[in-house]
């Protein structure tokens, strides 16, 4: 088993040191602005960045035309579906005049009905008032 021996202040000093000494190394030895390399990597960078901008020109331009055929589309749907509605409230309302006028000719028919059941009684009402006064026939009175 290994012995764990904590590091002094000297050690962690010196690893900081050369951490800090590794670090500008590397920061000096990036090539300079106007090397051909960094030239060529910043062109690079530019064209992908403008290609990406004439995508997403090109993407917005697509979405734009999308949702106006969207719209139109929903305008189309929209439309129809008034048309729809227009027609649906137009069969309602003359189913709702045919009942109506079937139910007011139903109730015109059972008024006419109620009259001449009312006629026909009267009319026994009326002959039997008129039989009272007669004696019925073989009957004699004493």
């Amino acid at each position: 088993m290994a012995i764990y021996r904590e590091k002094d202040i000297f050690e962690r000093r010196n690893a900081a040191n050369e951490a800090k000494k590794a670090l500008l190394e590397r920061f000096k030895a990036r090539p300079a602005a106007d090397d051909p390399a960094v030239l060529a990597r910043q062109a690079e960078r530019k064209a992908i960045l403008e290609a990406r901008a004439i995508r997403e020109a090109e993407k917005a331009r697509l979405k734009q035309e999308q949702l106006a055929r969207e719209a139109a589309e929903r305008a189309e749907r929209e439309a129809a579906a008034e048309l729809a509605r227009r027609a649906a409230e137009a069969a309602a309302a003359e189913e709702a005049k045919r009942r109506e006028a079937e139910e007011a000719e139903r109730i015109a028919r059972l008024l006419a009905e109620e009259a001449e059941r009312k006629a026909k009684r009267d009319a026994r009402y009326a002959a039997r008032k008129a039989r009272v006064g007669r004696q019925p026939p073989g009957f004699s009175a004493r």
